[in-house]
């Protein structure tokens, strides 16, 4: 004990803003984006602007569904409340608790309001995993030994494997097949951008809607988790509801746009060949199978006087 109370960090523990493995693929992505944008000028016409809106547009779809494996904001919720912040303490603090869910746990948040009360930077992010290879129960039990603060304890205890709410095998099934589903979206639109590069368009257009059906059972997938009551964390009269948060909606939209992309890809093949091709920077390559010699040089020598 330390002055009659469990121990804190020495080192308070600042909030996260970006997830390290977010910023890798950002980085990687972008690294691509740059690469293509220095060679752009190397290409003639018209096209020039058709390579640049698919490239990047393809870039983006691929960037998303990578990131938001890693994203904590699948689901949402912030409260503002006057709560006790230590264990064996009746003082009161005003804080903002945040909790985040992602497909490899949850994060919870607790900021001070202001920051610096009772002597004290209130100011944590923890994040504990239901990933394949992590315990939730383990990482629980970690919190208690180092004494977190009394408000993230509270709310990480809803998501255990022995909480009477039992929302935790829901959110990690749930969360396994949505990031099953978003990996196998990923390997179709891998082979989409190689049916994109040989002449088999519309087979390109099949995986661009493959991988948006993936994308929207992923979502599915998550959403299931609404099926099972959440019990409710009430911080005195204020509580704390969840709803989706922006990875959810950003693959969304995504998955729309692969819907979209996709069948007008199919359309175009079926009701418009030549524009499809002339986006696709194919043209050139069906005038040179049809070609026709327009100029022909005979020797006389070799020609009857008939013909």
């Amino acid at each position: 004990l330390f002055d009659g109370i469990y121990p804190f960090y020495l080192q308070k523990r600042k909030a996260a803003v970006f997830d390290i493995s977010t910023i890798i693929v950002i980085v990687v992505f972008l690294t691509f984006a740059c690469t293509f944008l220095l060679i752009i000028p190397g290409i003639r016409g018209r096209a020039r602007l058709y390579w640049t809106f698919r490239v990047l547009l393809s870039l983006l779809v691929g960037a998303v569904i990578v990131v938001v494996q890693f994203t904590g904001d699948w689901e949402t919720g912030w409260v503002k409340a006057k709560t006790s912040y230590k264990s064996f303490s009746h003082a009161l603090v005003n804080v903002d608790v945040g909790l985040q869910v992602g497909l490899a746990g949850v994060n919870i948040t607790l900021v001070g309001n202001p920051m610096n009360q009772l002597n004290e930077t209130i100011n944590y992010n923890e994040h504990f995993a239901w990933s394949l290879d992590a315990d939730y129960d383990h990482s629980y039990a970690e919190g208690l030994e180092k004494g977190l603060p009394s408000p993230i304890l509270y709310v990480a205890e809803k998501f255990t494997t022995r909480s009477p709410c039992g929302v935790h095998r829901q959110y990690r099934i749930s969360s396994r097949y949505a990031s099953a589903a978003l990996w196998v979206a990923f390997c179709t639109w891998l082979i989409s951008n190689m049916l994109f590069s040989m002449p088999v368009l519309v087979y390109g257009g099949y995986m661009l809607l493959v991988t948006g059906a993936f994308m929207i059972f992923s979502l599915l997938s998550f959403s299931t988790v609404r099926n099972s009551p959440m019990c409710p964390i009430q911080f005195g009269t204020a509580a704390l509801n969840p709803g989706y948060g922006g990875s959810f909606w950003l693959t969304l939209m995504v998955g729309l746009l692969c819907f979209v992309a996709g069948m007008a890809v199919v359309t175009l093949h079926y009701f418009n060949l030549d524009l499809l091709k002339t986006f696709f920077d194919l043209r050139e390559d069906k005038a040179e199978e049809h070609q026709e010699m327009t100029e022909v040089y005979v020797n006389p020598h070799f020609v009857s006087k008939d013909l």
